[in-house]
């Protein structure tokens, strides 16, 4: 696929809902203006151009002001802007979200685009042909999905409101018919009247039409209702009750209109205005001519000072909201001066930066609306500075990635040196290193985001272990301790002079014992442990003393080893014991298969051979040696399960 094909799906969407909604958009907005252009009856007619009442307050004010989107999407991530998309089209009615849409929608393609060229870029760079590239992401057709949704919701609700328009035309016009049936009704006066009024409720009751049918429905329909009073005119007592009862109504409506100039909330009292016009206009019949002129009258002058104070309400606002351009684009270049700053400096400048634009972001938005002539304007120049300024972090940070990848392979040397020293027993030797670890560790700069809190925690942790045990080793050397100290160098001294009779089994027996008086005396302090290793010195000079089986001698040693461990209460020694000997075992067992492979070769030689003796005696050797581990093995595992 080319690059110009490639392009093309891209804005796929775009060129598919152009073709589409250009007729739909342009039914949008007759249905809209339809709202605008509602004529008036009786008086109203001739003073139009002076007492208007129009759309609500919400829509005409929003044509003078427009307040800036609260949410900045520039700064919402793809999946970010999805959800968002998502969030709107189910939670807001379609006819309301165009702006917000199209917005997120170019944000999002803004995102897209980059991708896209980046993509491009290493496609090019690894040789690629620009006739086979081609690029989306999961992302990309997520988003497509939702627009098209909401393109599609948003044709289908305006197809229908222009369905039911033309509905609500027909009605109007049967009504009109039903209406001028009543100029030959047979009935009394009093049941005309009644149809009448029902014809008036349903006329009412019936929605909107077309625009272009607007004026001239609507002035038929009066038109009949002027000829339906006149008719109603032979009857002058019935004409005369229903108007003054017409009468008793707009003279209510005169004195709420006189009650609204008071009103301090302007939205509020134009809103209801409207709503007292309506009633005045389309459900409220006439009055007597003589009544007419002065009764509206009234009514326009109350209507004008309310339109009066809420256009010099919207002028005052007209005001900030200039003011407040002036303020944003202040804003504005105070980010691309920051940005410009920040260029070509160090991590701590943009942190700083980064602080002193959150806060300009969020000045900007709580600084209030701009006319709406301005306010894309302003908008677009809003992003524009902070993209260029996230575009400039992003570059400076990802020059950073080199930096804080080396930060991150040292702190890991120094975590692999401090453990392997945590546990160490010489603390003279290992505190001042372990205090060197410590600073070097701070000299270092930041390492990436997600390797910070593992690597701090994993060193923390084996900094804690081996300070913990300085701690307690300077602690531990209580009384009772110290007093097992002190019985053992006395028992050591008189081990030293044991005099042994000569008979291997009682000398065995006797060393034994005293190996067992020996565990029974207890801990010593930690700095004082050494005089376990004058212990096994002294046994080691009986035991040569000693023509005994060296075996037996050496599982006794290790016994005492073993037993040496227990008193510790270092489960971790007997664990590395155990996996020692286990490998040891291992070891020697491949060793003796191994001989015992060597053999093969010499299946043909005789046994007396030299070579062949010298290879059935190691494998005898290796064989005892076996014994003697596996004897070690059975006496560590009984400890540890014990």
């Amino acid at each position: 696929m080319s690059e110009k094909e490639n392009n093309k799906e891209i804005e796929n969407i775009e060129t598919q809902i152009s073709e589409s909604s250009n007729k739909q958009e342009t039914v949008e907005k007759e249905i809209i203006e339809d709202i605008k252009n509602e004529p008036v009856t009786e008086k109203e007619n001739t003073d139009s151009s002076k007492i208007t009442v129009s759309q609500p307050e919400e829509e005409e004010h929003s044509e003078i002001l427009k307040e800036t989107p609260n949410i900045d999407y520039s700064q919402l991530t793809e999946l970010e802007l999805i959800s968002e998309l998502k969030s709107i089209i189910h939670s807001k009615p379609v006819q309301q979200i165009k702006d917000t849409v199209e917005n997120i929608k170019n944000e999002f393609n803004l995102k897209f685009q980059e991708g896209l060229e980046k993509n491009k870029e290493s496609f090019l760079a690894e040789g690629g042909n620009i006739i086979d590239f081609y690029y989306t992401t999961p992302e990309k057709k997520e988003f497509d999905s939702f627009y098209y949704h909401y393109k599609d919701k948003r044709s289908t609700y305006y197809k229908n409101l222009q369905k039911d328009q033309k509905a609500n035309l027909t009605k109007r016009e049967e009504i009109i018919e039903e209406l001028k049936s009543l100029f030959n009704a047979k009935e009394n006066t009093s049941t005309i009247y009644k149809r009448f009024r029902d014809i008036q409720e349903r006329w009412f009751e019936t929605g909107s039409i077309p625009r272009d049918k607007y004026n001239t429905v609507w002035n038929n329909y009066h038109h009949h209702v002027e000829n339906f009073y006149d008719i109603l005119h032979l009857d002058r007592e019935f004409r005369d009750r229903n108007f003054k009862q017409n009468l008793e109504h707009k003279l209510r409506l005169i004195g709420r209109a006189e009650e609204l100039t008071k009103e301090e909330n302007n939205s509020k009292a134009f809103r209801e205005l409207q709503m007292l016009h309506k009633m005045w206009k389309e459900e409220i019949g006439p009055v007597a001519k003589e009544f007419s002129d002065d009764i509206w009258e009234k009514f326009s002058a109350a209507t004008k000072i309310i339109h009066d104070k809420r256009n010099e309400y919207l002028e005052e606002q007209e005001k900030v909201a200039e003011k407040n351009v002036d303020l944003k684009i202040e804003l504005i270049n105070n980010i691309a001066s920051l940005t410009e700053t920040a260029k070509n400096k160090g991590h701590q400048t943009w942190q700083n930066t980064i602080k002193k634009v959150q806060e300009l972001r969020d000045q900007f938005f709580e600084s209030g609306k701009v006319p709406i002539s301005k306010n894309k304007e302003i908008w677009n120049s809003f992003k524009e500075a902070t993209r260029n300024f996230n575009k400039e972090k992003n570059a400076f940070y990802k020059g950073q990635k080199k930096e804080q990848f080396d930060n991150l392979a040292k702190k890991k040397e120094l975590i692999k040196v401090a453990q392997d020293n945590k546990d160490g027993d010489d603390f003279e030797t290992l505190t001042p290193l372990m205090k060197k670890i410590q600073a070097d560790w701070k000299k270092i700069g930041h390492v990436p985001r997600k390797d910070s809190d593992k690597i701090w925690k994993e060193f923390k942790a084996i900094c804690n272990h081996y300070f913990d045990r300085l701690h307690s080793q300077k602690d531990e050397a209580n009384k009772e301790e110290l007093a097992n100290f002190e019985a053992k160098k006395t028992f050591l001294e008189s081990l030293k002079s044991l005099t042994l009779e000569g008979d291997h089994s009682k000398d065995i027996a006797a060393i034994t014992s005293k190996i067992k008086e020996w565990k029974g005396l207890g801990r010593v302090p930690y700095t004082k442990k050494n005089i376990e290793q004058d212990f096994n010195k002294t046994l080691d000079t009986l035991f040569e003393k000693l023509d005994v089986d060296k075996k037996q001698i050496e599982l006794i040693k290790f016994e005492n080893k073993l037993n040496s461990f227990v008193s510790e209460e270092d489960d971790r020694k007997l664990k590395n014991e155990e996996f020692f000997i286990s490998k040891k075992v291992g070891e020697i067992k491949n060793e003796i298969r191994q001989l015992e492979n060597n053999l093969l070769f010499f299946k043909h030689v005789k046994d007396d051979n030299p070579m062949v003796k010298d290879v059935h005696k190691n494998i005898s050797k290796q064989k005892e040696n076996l014994n003697t581990w596996i004897e070690k093995l059975k006496k560590v595992r009984v400890i540890r399960k014990g």
